[in-house]
C-alpha cells in the first residue's frame, strides 16, 4: 500500500542510495517528515566505513573513530538512535603526548583545557607544553590569534596549503610536528603541506578557538556496529523505512512524469526523489547526464587512506584510555579491550595511522616487525608481554583528500535534475571527511528534498547553531 500523509493524500516517496551515516541521516530526516523512504545499501550492514566485524571472540572496529564536543550533528545522530550514553565525551579535553625521541629520554606532555574562556582555556597547557621551546610556544599563540580572525569559507584559503600559512606565521618544523600536525593529521587525514588551509582553519577555529569545551573528545565504548548498524536500523524501522541490504543501485533515470526509477537486482523502484549518499566515484557512475554542470570534477576529488594496526597482548600494557606519540611512526593508540569484549586479563590496543599512503599496502609481517618494537619503546610494560594476535585493517579510500583547491570540487546537495540530491562527507559541508560532515550532508540533502516537497521542516541544529 502506498504511504499517505495525515490528510489521507499520497505521501511523497524517496529512495536513498547508501547506508552510511549520510544515507541513514537522510532517511531518518525524510521519514520523520512523513516521506515514504526506501534505503539501499550494498553491504550486509549499515554504517559505511565506520563498522565492526568479528575476529574470533573479539568484536573489532575497522578503525578508531572519535568525535568532538563541537560535532553537534554527530551528537544529534547519537541522540536520535539512543546511543549517546554508549559514546561519551571527556569531561574536559586531555590528550597525553609522549615524545620518545627527546635527548634526555622519553617525556610526557599534555594538551588539556582549563575551565576558562577562549583563548585562556588553553593558555596554561601551551605555557607548560614540554615538547616546544619557549619561543615556539609564543609563536604558536600568535599564530592561533591570527587563525581566529580567518573565515574558513574564504575561497582564497582553500587555494593554499596549511604548511605555507604556518610558515608565514613563524611556525617552526618542530611546532608543526609537535602541535599542528598532531591535531591536523587525524582530523584532516593529511599533513600540513597536503591540506587545504580553508579546511585546516575550519578544524582549528571550530575545535580550539570558539567554545572552551569544543575539542573535548568522545568515542564509542561499544563496537561501532552497535551504534551505526544495530541502533540505526532500529531507528529506521521505527519510522517505517524499508531498508534493503546487499542491494546496490545499478541505474537511476527520470520518468516521463518527472519521477525517478532506481534499478536494483530483480526490482525497479519508483520514487519522487532520489538521494545519492555514496562515494564520489560511485555517484559519478550513477548520475544522469546533465545532473551537474561538470560531473567529471567529482573524479578530481582524491582519496586518502587510513591504516589501523590491532595488537592483543597477554597483559595490560597501557593504563590510559589513549595517547598520541612524537618521535615515532606510531600516531594514536587506543585501548579497545572492553569495547571489543576481550576477557582473560589481556589488553587489546588499536593504533590509528592517518594519511598512511606510504604504508597502506605494506605486508602484515613487515608492519608487525616495524610497529611491535615501537610499541615496546613507547610502553615499557609491553617489553615482556606476549602478543596473542596482530592484524591490520586497511581503508584505502577512507576519506576524500583535503588537498588545496578541493573546496571548488565539492558539490552541494542540490543537482540540476529536480528531485535528485547528493549526500556524503565529500560534498560541500564545510567540514573535512568526518562523521560530523557525513551527518551534516544528510541534513542538507533531506532539507533540500523536503523543501521541494513543500514540507515544513526545522533544521536539527537550529537551536544549537
Amino acid at each position: 500500500m502506498a504511504p499517505v500523509d495525515q490528510a489521507g493524500n499520497p505521501a511523497p516517496t524517496a529512495v536513498v542510495v547508501g547506508g552510511g551515516l549520510a544515507g541513514v541521516t537522510t532517511a531518518l530526516q525524510l521519514a520523520e517528515a512523513g516521506v515514504g523512504v526506501t534505503l539501499l545499501e550494498g553491504r550486509p550492514r549499515l554504517g559505511g566505513l565506520a563498522f565492526s566485524f568479528r575476529r574470533g571472540d573479539l568484536t573489532v572496529d575497522n578503525g578508531q573513530h572519535v568525535y568532538l564536543r563541537c560535532c553537534t550533528a554527530y551528537r544529534w545522530f547519537l541522540d536520535r538512535i539512543d546511543g549517546t550514553r554508549l559514546a561519551p565525551l571527556q569531561d574536559r579535553l586531555d590528550v597525553p603526548v609522549l615524545d620518545v625521541a627527546h635527548p634526555r629520554g622519553p617525556r610526557l606532555g599534555r594538551i588539556r583545557r582549563d575551565p576558562l574562556p577562549v583563548p585562556f582555556h588553553l593558555a596554561r597547557s601551551l605555557a607548560t607544553y614540554p615538547h616546544l621551546s619557549l619561543a615556539e610556544r609564543a609563536s604558536v599563540g600568535r599564530a592561533a590569534l591570527a587563525l581566529k580572525k580567518l573565515d574558513p569559507a574564504d575561497p582564497a584559503l582553500d587555494g593554499i596549503d596549511f604548511a605555507t600559512w604556518l610558515g608565514r606565521h613563524g611556525q617552526s618544523p618542530r611546532a608543526i610536528e609537535a602541535l599542528w600536525d598532531l591535531v591536523g593529521i587525524p582530523t584532516l587525514n593529511a599533513p600540513a603541506p597536503d591540506a587545504s588551509m580553508g579546511l585546516a582553519a575550519m578544524v582549528f577555529k571550530t575545535g580550539l578557538l570558539t567554545d572552551p569545551g569544543a575539542a573535548d573528545i568522545g568515542w564509542a565504548h561499544v563496537p561501532l556496529g552497535r551504534l551505526h548498524d544495530t541502533l540505526a536500523a532500529k531507528a529506521l524501522d521505527g519510522l517505517g523505512v524499508r531498508t534493503l541490504l546487499r542491494t546496490k543501485a545499478e541505474r537511476i533515470s527520470r520518468t516521463g512524469d518527472g519521477r525517478w526509477t532506481v534499478e536494483v537486482p530483480g526490482e525497479t523502484l519508483t520514487a519522487d526523489a532520489v538521494v545519492l549518499a555514496v562515494p564520489q566515484t560511485e555517484t559519478h557512475a550513477l548520475l544522469p547526464e546533465g545532473a551537474l554542470d561538470d560531473a567529471d570534477r567529482l573524479l578530481d576529488i582524491g582519496t586518502a587512506p587510513i591504516l589501523d594496526l590491532h595488537v592483543v597482548y597477554d597483559r595490560k600494557v597501557l593504563k590510559r584510555p589513549f595517547f598520541t606519540a612524537l618521535g615515532s611512526p606510531v600516531q594514536w593508540v587506543f585501548d579497545r579491550t572492553e569495547s571489543a569484549g576481550l576477557t582473560g586479563g589481556g589488553q587489546y590496543l588499536a593504533i590509528s595511522q592517518s594519511a598512511a599512503q606510504d604504508e597502506i599496502d605494506v605486508p602484515v609481517a613487515e608492519l608487525r616487525a616495524r610497529y611491535l618494537p615501537e610499541l615496546e619503546r613507547l610502553l615499557p610494560a609491553a617489553r615482556g608481554a606476549d602478543v596473542r594476535d596482530f592484524f591490520v585493517t586497511r581503508e584505502r579510500t577512507a576519506t576524500f583528500a583535503p588537498t588545496p583547491g578541493v573546496g571548488r570540487l565539492r558539490p552541494g546537495a542540490r543537482t540540476r535534475a529536480p528531485g535528485l540530491y547528493l549526500a556524503g562527507a565529500w560534498t560541500a559541508t564545510g567540514w573535512p571527511a568526518t562523521m560530523e560532515g557525513a551527518v551534516r550532508s544528510g541534513f542538507s540533502a533531506a532539507g533540500a528534498a523536503l523543501s521541494a516537497f513543500g514540507r515544513r521542516h526545522d533544521h536539527p541544529l537550529q537551536e544549537a547553531a
